[in-house]
């Protein structure tokens, strides 16, 4: 979890110079912002100084019919500035949210582009926390810090303008308490930083430990480890509870501490502005305008605190957004990219090695070739290597050394977009999307026709299911298919395959989970699905791939064995012993 510590500085003008360039579409926007910010800011402290006037001019020589036009211009500024404040707000808001929307966009594209590499380094919960809460705390920063902040600015220095312009030594009297006010800022700083550090430290390991949980729930209830689990959860959300609350005492304390400093200031203004006021020297509308200007003076000096807190999350959470959007774990494109022509789905292995860490091989000098339409099936033990060769195919991890050809050509020079378009995986853990039985067949991929996805279904038998169901087609799926059993999702996934009418049909384990009669259904429409198509099979029941083509045994990441069912049989080697297991495993069974 040391990307969710990152603290950073309170300012970054390398990461701040990255987040500007998120607002450069909008620079007329944000100009116009600012524009209202200063009118915004120009008016309020002009608030005071018509109440001296009043006070001075016409109050106190008791000329109330001129006093008439100065209070409806009071009246007037007070509405005007509602307006155009409402207006600022709306429309830095607006940058806000449309700057947010490219930028949580740009993290999940970049998210869909990285490898399957990156995603075995980095727990899920992370990476939802990077795209959810630091990419809304970069919002604030968007939305209520760049031009609020010139807000806050203009109207201290606009306040300062006037207070000096009536009256320099009581303007130096009111400032007397900044050293103070300076002082508790500095200590809050420090103090509020450590705790957002803290918080979203929290935030990110509660996250990962929901995300794995929750998704695991089957098997906590398995194991009744749901007490353990509970405990677990309460550690990580007490952490949680009682960072938040560390901040929240922070703040308790320092909006208290600003508030005194400005009675204090108040006070001061009391005690030498209405000693001048007896003598003489001084108004009592000047001295009533200072308490104003006070109370509006420590209002963005507060603001200003607090946008500091906002410029500081937002340095962290830019740094972690940013290091995700600078992982360069993808899978590179060719600069110009190899097309096939006439598909054909030949498959060559050549000499392949490949790691998934460092010199740890679990495929070492790999080598043979596939044909078209010719069926292939790998098996051996667990960890033997047979699951890396699927995902080399793909493309999803590059190999170490050696050569993948697809009909000739290395597969590295071929776009990775039409290589996938070219090859279908069934897998046997499959992942049903929420929605509706269409939608996770075609995946919501336009150029497949509903014919298609009918027929798909057809061959597979989940026809039957499907159209039994009051819906049909568009019948809801829940999340992760919650509503369907193992078999119907095993089913759903070789449809959503079949549908693309593929060049090459990869089978990893994808009958296991099949009941015995939907696996025959599934055996007897795959004769017919795989003609024409390079089938590559990887199964553990040998029952299953007997009559293949060519079935290729590794071992320990080697190819030991390779020929037809009877050919490894009569070899007695690897496969012999696999098979004569499996098959006293079932007499076993049989027999109980």
């Amino acid at each position: 979890m040391q990307d969710d510590e990152i603290l950073g500085k309170a300012y970054d003008s390398r990461l701040m110079k990255r987040l500007l360039l998120y607002l450069k579409p909008y620079k007329w926007y944000i100009f116009g912002a600012i524009i209202f910010a200063v009118v915004v800011s120009s008016i309020g402290p002009l608030r005071p100084y018509l109440t001296k006037v009043i006070i001075d001019d016409y109050i106190i020589k008791k000329d109330y019919d001129g006093m008439l036009p100065l209070i409806v211009l009071l009246f007037v500024t007070i509405i005007l500035q509602g307006f155009l404040q409402y207006g600022l707000n709306y429309l830095t808001q607006w940058i806000g949210q449309k700057t947010i929307f490219n930028m949580r966009m740009q993290v999940f594209r970049h998210l869909q582009n990285l490898s399957l590499k990156f995603y075995d380094k980095n727990p899920i919960g992370r990476l939802v926390t990077r795209t959810t809460s630091d990419v809304e705390v970069l919002n604030e920063m968007f939305s209520s810090g760049v031009v609020m902040v010139f807000s806050d600015i203009f109207t201290i220095i606009f306040i300062l303008v006037y207070m000096f312009l009536m009256d320099v030594n009581l303007s130096l009297v009111t400032l007397s308490v900044l050293p103070l006010l300076i002082y508790i800022t500095f200590v809050f700083r420090k103090k509020v930083r450590e705790a957002y550090r803290q918080v979203r430290k929290y935030v990110a390991s509660m996250n990962s430990f929901l995300n794995e949980h929750i998704t695991g729930m089957n098997t906590v209830q398995i194991f009744k480890r749901e007490e353990k689990s509970h405990k677990d959860f309460t550690v990580i959300n007490a952490d949680h509870r009682d960072a938040n609350i560390k901040s929240v005492f922070y703040y308790a304390v320092y909006f208290p501490l600003v508030d005194f400093t400005s009675a204090l200031a108040i006070a001061l203004i009391i005690w030498y502005g209405g000693g001048s006021v007896v003598s003489g020297a001084m108004t009592l509308g000047v001295l009533i305008s200072f308490i104003q200007y006070t109370e509006m003076f420590f209002r963005p000096v507060r603001d200003l605190s607090e946008k500091y807190n906002i410029l500081q999350t937002a340095m962290a959470s830019s740094e972690r957004v940013f290091k995700l959007l600078d992982d360069d774990t993808i899978i590179p494109n060719p600069a110009n990219p190899k097309s096939i022509s006439d598909f054909r789905g030949e498959v060559e292995f050549k000499n392949v090695c490949f790691a998934y860490n460092g010199e740890d091989y679990v495929l070492k000098n790999v080598s043979f070739t596939i044909k078209p339409g010719e069926r292939v099936a790998f098996v051996g033990a667990t960890g033997a290597g047979k699951t890396s060769i699927i995902s080399l195919i793909n493309r999803f991890y590059d190999i170490t050394r050696g050569e993948i050809l697809i009909d000739g050509i290395n597969i590295k020079e071929i776009d990775k977009k039409e290589l996938r378009k070219k090859i279908a995986v069934v897998l046997q853990d499959v992942f049903i999307f929420s929605g509706d039985m269409k939608f996770n067949i075609d995946l919501g991929d336009d150029s497949i026709s509903f014919e298609k996805i009918q027929d798909a279904a057809k061959a597979v038998g989940i026809d039957g299911f499907i159209n039994s169901l009051p819906d049909k087609y568009n019948a809801e799926v829940k999340e992760r298919g919650a509503t369907l059993s193992v078999g119907q999702k095993q089913l759903l996934s070789f449809s959503r395959a079949l549908a693309r009418d593929p060049k090459i049909l990869i089978l990893d384990e994808a009958t296991s989970n099949v009941d015995t009669e939907s696996e025959q259904m599934i055996q007897g429409a795959i004769k017919e699905l795989l003609k024409n198509r390079t089938a590559i099979v990887i199964a553990h029941r040998l029952s299953t791939i007997q009559n293949a083509d060519k079935i290729i045994v590794l071992h320990h990441g080697e190819i030991r064995e390779s020929g037809t069912h009877q050919q490894l049989l009569a070899k007695g080697g690897i496969y012999y012993k696999l098979y004569q297991l499996q098959y006293k495993e079932q007499e076993k069974l049989a027999k109980s």
